[in-house]
């Protein structure tokens, strides 16, 4: 299923196999289509020619509209949103987090009121897996608590220790439904997600616990929400060395270029964040620069692509006057066009990530790049 097939220092050169599409190569950026779209109008034929390898979807929304039993009907979320590769679906778990005014946990689970409508939704470890399951999707998330941050000891500790009891029922419902004559895709993964806090002996207690369990990968998940990086950083260097080795390692929800080679850098092969799309609908795009704001009134003019170093359509076609025009005339293309330069960008980030642990040269690539990355043009 995982491979590492070569390391510099604490980074890692993988090869993820799933039952849909080729060999994911990483480190790699998951794509987030929260809704099985990602938003700007981007389709899936968008993303193979940007260079997504695996799309990122939501187990939560897709339940609330248009309905898990509705998709599996029509075939699974790879036929319904015609896309032949890798899906990972989140458990619904961050959305403990995002909706707390809307939520209530017990031990059995999360009673919900809908974001659309107010209904009522229960969800819980059973739940989530058969949701996913009913999906299709390559990799199902377990079910957790995704705490803010700061979060006091006692509530992170007893957090922890809930979700891995989550764990050890979704294993149980993941296993028998994959084992099911009726199940769409019975060699579904589940990843165990690491909580704690910003708490390293919870991390590392937690870790060791669901490290137990054999799950297919592991994810850190509850970070990026709210505590500085440099405790992101020094939580994952807490965890890294408890989390199995022959296993992926997922930060959840992270995050900027810098974010991804700190952690790269400490061990992480997967990634994934809204970032890129919802920036690019905002006009914020990156390039091996910096960041551009192509909504500054010094853009009007400029004949130039975004980036010359990009094969994105918006840079192989359209200057950054193009692009600010569309902007500022409202027009819908702004918005595609830049979501696909931003996730092009981030494919290609990967990318040369990739090459420079295979060629030993990690810690000069950091170098080079770190600094520029965080910049603004």
């Amino acid at each position: 299923m995982f491979q590492v097939l070569s390391t510099d220092g604490q980074a890692r050169r993988g090869r993820f196999h799933c039952a849909h599409g080729g060999a994911v190569e990483t480190p790699v950026f998951m794509n987030v289509a929260t809704q099985a779209a990602i938003k700007g109008g981007v389709s899936a034929w968008d993303l193979r020619e940007v260079g997504c390898q695996i799309a990122l979807s939501n187990t939560y929304h897709l339940h609330l509209r248009p309905g898990d039993e509705r998709v599996r009907t029509l075939g699974g979320l790879h036929r319904f949103m015609n896309w032949d590769s890798p899906i990972l679906t989140d458990s619904g778990g961050f959305q403990v987090f995002s909706l707390a005014p809307l939520r209530k946990i017990r031990e059995e689970g999360v009673q919900f009121a809908s974001h659309i409508d107010g209904r009522r939704i229960f969800m819980g470890p059973e739940e989530s897996m058969r949701i996913q399951s009913n999906l299709g999707s390559d990799v199902a998330m377990a079910f957790d608590e995704c705490v803010e941050n700061p979060a006091p000891y006692d509530y992170a500790k007893a957090s922890c220790a809930r979700t891995l009891r989550w764990l050890e029922r979704c294993k149980a419902e993941h296993e028998r439904l994959n084992a099911s004559p009726e199940t769409i895709n019975p060699r579904q993964m589940l990843f165990g997600i690491n909580q704690g806090a910003t708490y390293a002996n919870l991390r590392v207690w937690h870790m060791e616990r669901i490290a137990e369990l054999d799950c297919d990968g592991y994810a850190i998940g509850g970070l990026a929400v709210g505590e500085p990086a440099e405790v992101m950083y020094r939580i994952i260097e807490a965890v890294e060395p408890h989390m199995p080795a022959d296993k992926p390692r997922y930060l959840m929800g992270v995050g900027t270029p810098v974010n991804i080679l700190e952690a790269v850098g400490r061990g992480v092969d997967f990634f994934d964040c809204v970032m890129p799309s919802r920036n690019g609908r905002h006009g914020k795009l990156f390039t091996w620069d910096g960041t551009i704001n192509i909504l500054n009134e010094k853009y009007a003019s400029d004949d130039r692509p975004v980036s010359e170093r990009c094969h994105c359509p918006l840079c192989q076609h359209y200057s950054r006057a193009y692009l600010r025009h569309l902007f500022k005339a409202g027009e819908v293309l702004a918005l595609r066009l830049a979501v696909l330069h931003n996730l092009q960008f981030y494919n290609d980030l990967m990318a040369g990530i990739r090459q420079a642990i295979e060629a030993k040269q990690y810690a000069a690539f950091y170098t080079e790049y770190v600094e520029r990355l965080a910049g603004r043009i």
